[in-house]
């Protein structure tokens, strides 16, 4: 069983890829869009450390999130640039 409030604060650690999310019957689509956006902050975030010769965990690409949230009917919106490294609000 998916805790979901505990898996919303750390994806990576609930789930080992972003299809995992896609596959599991026990969430709705909000909850599975919602983990994916904080995944995709979540990587972002580490890709910023990274950056700044912090060294993290090897994380999961971005694409891979992207690619499962095009599969949720969501994309991303090109027009609008984020206004920081971390792509803006979740």
């Amino acid at each position: 069983m998916i805790n979901f409030d505990k898996a919303l604060q750390d994806p990576g650690l609930a789930f080992k890829r972003p299809t995992e999310i896609l596959q599991s019957k026990e969430l709705s689509r909000e909850q599975k869009i919602k983990l994916l956006r904080q995944w995709e902050y979540d990587v972002r975030e580490i890709q910023v450390a990274e950056e700044e010769n912090m060294a993290g965990p090897e994380p999961v690409t971005l694409s891979s999130i992207h690619e499962a949230l095009s599969s949720l009917g969501v994309f991303r919106d090109m027009e609008r640039s984020a206004p920081t490294k971390q792509g803006g609000g979740i």
